[in-house]
């Protein structure tokens, strides 16, 4: 069972935030080969696939200190339309799908997905 605080109506608390941009850190450090890197919350220690996992529901939208960051992790550019607005559940999707591709060693470029799952998603729900 994840201790990981929950979604409430798609939006996420900021203590979840703050590790998912702790998370991108920690795939920034991951040195290939070696094992899944983990972050802490409240004294549990996690993989950085459990937040990144856990925030594939959340519209809150990405701040622009973490869209630099995501930017930073593909390999083909992308327009900058590409990345306005874009909510936590799509940087999550690119994130999982980077965890995934370093434990096969595989290359990371999966700008296109980014590009086709921003013009595809929904509206955020507004309460």
């Amino acid at each position: 069972m994840s201790n990981l605080p929950d979604l409430h109506d798609g939006h996420a608390p900021i203590t979840l935030q703050q590790l998912f941009g702790e998370a991108l850190d920690a795939f920034d450090d991951w040195e290939p080969g070696s094992s899944e890197p983990t972050v802490t919350h409240e004294g549990q220690i996690y993989p950085i696939s459990a937040v990144f996992d856990r925030m594939r529901g959340c519209t809150d939208i990405l701040p622009n200190n973490l869209v630099v960051i995501l930017k930073e992790r593909v390999t083909k550019p992308l327009t900058s339309e590409a990345y306005d607005q874009i909510p936590f559940s799509t940087a999550a999707r690119v994130m999982g799908i980077l965890v995934r591709r370093r434990r096969r060693s595989e290359p990371s470029d999966i700008a296109g997905l980014i590009e086709a799952m921003t013009h595809s998603r929904p509206s955020p729900v507004r309460p």
